[in-house]
């Protein structure tokens, strides 16, 4: 197949575009290298790609309407896997604008370049953060939304809202993807498990909210992927599907799972949560077993042990 990779340099979208490439797909990635993590990280997540011959990256930003349609008339995409996106529940909190501008506009600009070039097939990144503090557990697609907690899931939500007015209106395939707090090698900084890992290696404090009295379906990237290539794989009309692991695990156990790791014990304050944080993150994942067989099979503990491999090879050894 060919595909269209937007955020193709970041954390999810170059294992993304690793994996289609390594099955044999033609991929062309899309990023425009922002700063709200250092941008010579994606560099080097790209330079990881670039010598496939398979592999194409456009320099562009989603919020350029003009651009996205020339890439999609050049590319004869079969298939838009849609990463590019302002991330981040807290970093949102007072940048709705932007949030706005990126992850909804961006989002509706690639819809019409779909919808203009013919593209049949869109599968788009949301978030487990859309389900707020919902009462329903574990969380089910099923769950009424509306009531997000900040900037960020409300502009997921308005993306999956948007690609259900293109899948009925031009009959546009649309895969909405909730991912549940994903970690793994690559991971950006601004996540916990980067930010606790990095700050017991340095004896930094960090902040645990609610003493770690909180609870995250922590899914390794490995799963992720797989459940995004059966999406690509499986045009399904229009569906919002869950890609967790469906095993909430308490924030005090996975900061001691990182301190037998790292072999030194962390610093950390305890504050009440703010009002954008949920107290507990729970995939159902019956949808996504049924319709596109996933599977995710990497415990915590083993992905934390890989994440903790790749730090030790990569970012300790850069320092």
């Amino acid at each position: 197949m060919n595909i269209l990779v937007t955020g193709a340099a970041g954390f999810i979208g170059s294992h993304v575009a690793e994996a289609l490439l390594a099955r044999g797909d033609d991929v062309v990635g899309l990023d425009n290298f922002n700063d709200y993590y250092d941008p010579a990280r994606k560099r080097a997540n790209v330079a990881l790609l670039t010598p496939n011959p398979r592999f194409t990256l456009h320099e562009a930003d989603v919020r350029d309407a003009e651009a996205m349609e020339r890439i999609c008339t050049a590319g004869r995409f079969d298939v838009v896997i849609h990463l590019a996106a302002m991330a981040g529940v807290r970093y949102s909190i007072e940048r709705a604008p932007l949030y706005t501008d990126v992850n909804v506009r961006g989002t509706v600009n690639l819809l019409e370049a779909a919808r203009k070039t013919g593209i049949p097939h869109f599968v788009f990144a949301s978030t487990s953060s859309v389900y707020g503090r919902t009462e329903q557990l574990p969380f089910r697609e099923d769950d009424l939304l509306g009531r997000p907690l900040a900037p960020y899931p409300a502009t997921k939500i308005a993306g999956e809202v948007m690609g259900h007015a293109y899948h009925n209106l031009f009959g546009l395939s649309f895969t909405g993807l909730r991912f549940f707090s994903v970690y793994g090698p690559r991971g950006r900084p601004d996540m916990m498990p980067y930010i606790i890992t990095d700050c017991i290696v340095h004896g930094r404090e960090f902040v645990l909210y609610e003493a770690g009295e909180m609870y995250r379906d922590w899914t390794y990237i490995a799963d992720i992927v797989s459940g995004i290539v059966a999406a690509v794989d499986r045009p399904l009309g229009y569906e919002v599907i869950n890609l967790g692991r469906g095993e909430p695990v308490r924030m005090a156990d996975f900061v001691e799972l990182v301190e037998e790791l790292v072999g030194e014990k962390a610093r950390m304050t305890t504050p009440p949560a703010p009002p954008s944080e949920p107290p507990i993150t729970y995939a159902d994942v019956t949808k996504a077993r049924d319709l596109l067989d996933y599977n995710p099979t990497i415990s915590v503990a083993d992905g934390m042990h890989r994440f903790w491999e790749w730090y030790q090879a990569v970012i300790l050894k850069a320092q």
